[in-house]
């Protein structure tokens, strides 16, 4: 696989990336962080010349002498449609979901996949390639078959596939001739108790119908609408529902550039991610899932005994995430390591507290809200509010996670200060005027110190670090995060000098100095967004609209983005689907959308 132009399918429980010919080649199971079961596009080799006919940790549906393929989302939901075509007219259609729907007054979300398949003209042939790997790609399955199943075994998991297709021809691999519908269900090892097309049938219709009342619940802007509905479909897909985690990306380890060991797992919840996601999807109204991260990070501050917090968590709250490498994976395009886990967790990053705090603060002010905070959790904050004043000026690893370096970054600060702002403003909800003005005064004296400390004068620009010369792009959220107002002079100044020093033609760097892996070869895609959103703030629309369509352009086919690309060709590298890029997106098109009162 020598490229992202893949498309997403789940259902909040798991999730797979398939390719443009109808190949799963990335997909965890039980759930999102769990072994990739499908682990082919992490399996490549640097010339992309790996044999297709001993690869392996993949799920393909290959038409015989196939010409050209087709894939698009059906409007509005998380349903890929793949349509394949052979040189003598024969063409295939191929539906792939994960069933999700609303049962029993409760979400159904099965760890299961479907693949319905159509022929739509002619007498195609298709073959079934299911090679499925256990343990990051060490060992092939075990298999038994029944009448119309499959089992696929290892010593920790079964995967189970039902069929109406010959269950000789799956195994044997053999193309056979499509005459009429037929379907395939991949999943835990539970028997199907009703026919096979019925079942496909029924589980679509209800999907299709979820995700589409799903859509019309979002307050969407009136432009951009194709762009904005899929990254929120997106976003929902990296949720894990039955915790509230938000994952970073669905993948691990594929390079944020080429040649680089910069190769990370991002299948966790990282909490400065996920307060965007949800501050991003509140946005548009998405007040569910909102509930669920806030119950989250509720029992992570409960298991907090000393206020400290770690940077990410496994999705059921694992800090036992230790970093090492899949040796029997050769990486995206043969560009390994493939790690599993990763040494951030156990990093020093003060941002983690302004990321609880301003996720949380949803929860005293925004009435829809079933999930009300309450006295008692404002208590909870206020522990961790404390721990930020305390470390504000503190080194630490910083947003970018410096694995070498410590400075006090002036991002970890300002949310530290936000922090506290918001504990203010959540007092003052409360009616709670003394805690109110004690949470101020530590609020304002941060505010001061970080901009004596951080501020420049000589390159009239906030700078990364106290005390220091550099630039990196978190200093375009100093607005956004309301340190100051778009019109201050100084932020005005900061936009101008990181619109200087870090774009690269059309795109951002989040930093050009020499970090622990060397000088950045690519740019950050959230990064482009954030410098858009800022050159809104600053009164320069126009310029940003321009800037904001170029970045829309670097989407895959399918509408989807990465981690980074790279500036001189615009191709897609980093874990993927991106959580941050998708955010940014949909912040953008929200600040840069006419209203819909004027555009009629």
């Amino acid at each position: 696989m020598d490229n992202l132009e893949l498309g997403v399918i789940g259902n909040c429980a798991i999730a797979a990336l398939i390719d443009p010919d109808a190949t799963i080649r990335w997909c965890c199971f039980p759930r999102l962080d769990g072994d990739p079961v499908f682990c082919a596009l992490l399996n490549g080799s640097a010339d992309d010349a790996v044999d297709r006919e001993t690869e392996t940790g993949l799920f393909g549906l290959e038409l015989r002498n196939q010409v050209r393929a087709e894939q698009a989302y059906l409007p509005n939901t998380a349903i890929l449609q793949t349509t394949l075509y052979d040189d003598a007219g024969g063409v295939v259609e191929i539906i792939d979901f994960a069933p999700r729907f609303e049962q029993y007054e409760r979400v159904y979300r099965p760890p299961m996949f479907i693949r319905r398949i159509r022929p739509v003209q002619g007498r195609p042939r298709l073959r079934v390639r299911m090679r499925p790997r256990f343990n990051y790609g060490e060992f092939a399955p075990e298999t038994t078959q029944g009448s119309n199943h499959i089992r696929y075994m290892s010593s920790s998991q079964t995967l189970r596939l039902t069929t109406d297709i010959p269950i000789s021809y799956i195994l044997e691999e053999q193309h056979f001739g499509l005459e009429r519908p037929v379907s395939m269900l991949l999943g835990s090892d539970e028997s199907i108790q009703s026919d096979i097309e019925g079942t496909t049938r029924d589980l679509f219709e209800r999907t299709l119908a979820h995700w589409h009342d799903w859509i019309r619940s979002l307050s969407i802007p009136f432009e951009w609408q194709d762009a904005v509905i899929r990254a929120a479909i997106t976003l929902k897909l990296c949720n894990y529902e039955e915790t509230g985690a938000i994952v970073a990306a669905l993948t691990t380890s594929i390079p944020e550039a080429s040649g680089t060991r910069r190769n990370w797992d991002y299948r966790y919840c990282w909490l400065r991610d996920a307060y965007f996601v949800i501050h991003a999807l509140n946005r548009l109204g998405v007040t569910k899932t909102m509930e669920g991260y806030l119950s989250f990070i509720a029992n992570i501050a409960d298991d907090t005994k000393d206020g400290r917090l770690h940077p990410l968590y496994g999705i059921l709250r694992s800090t036992d995430l230790g970093e090492r490498e899949a040796s029997h994976l050769s990486g995206y395009r043969g560009q390994g390591p493939v790690r599993i886990g990763n040494a951030a967790h156990n990093q020093t990053q003060h941002d983690v507290y302004g990321s609880v705090i301003l996720a949380s603060t949803h929860a005293f002010f925004d009435q829809r809200l079933a999930w009300k905070n309450t006295l008692e959790g404002f208590e909870r904050l206020e522990s961790l509010g404390r721990k930020a004043v305390i470390v504000f000026d503190h080194a630490d690893a910083g947003p970018w996670e410096l694995r070498t370096k410590a400075e006090v970054h002036t991002f970890s600060s300002v949310m530290c200060w936000a922090a506290c702002d918001r504990l203010a403003r959540i007092a003052r909800q409360l009616q709670l005027p003394d805690r109110m003005r004690r949470w101020q005064r530590r609020a304002d004296r941060l505010h001061a110190v970080i901009c004596e400390r951080s501020w420049n004068a000589g390159l009239n620009s906030f700078v990364s670090t106290f005390d220091g010369d550099q630039l990196d792009a978190t200093l375009l959220l100093l607005h956004e995060l309301d340190f100051l107002p778009g019109d201050d002079p100084r932020f005005v100044g900061t936009v101008d000098r990181i619109g200087t020093h870090l774009k690269r033609g059309d795109f951002l760097f989040r930093y050009t100095t020499a970090d622990d892996f060397g000088t950045p070869d690519t740019a950050f895609v959230i990064c482009g967004f954030w410098y858009i959103d800022a050159l809104v703030a600053v009164g320069r629309p126009e310029e940003a609209r321009a800037l904001f369509e170029t970045m829309l352009a670097r989407r895959n086919g399918l509408g989807l983005l990465s981690e980074d690309l790279d500036p001189e060709n615009g191709q897609l590298w980093g874990n993927f689907p991106q959580t941050y890029s998708m955010v940014g997106l949909i912040n953008s098109a929200m600040h840069l959308s006419r209203k819909w009162e004027a555009a009629f």
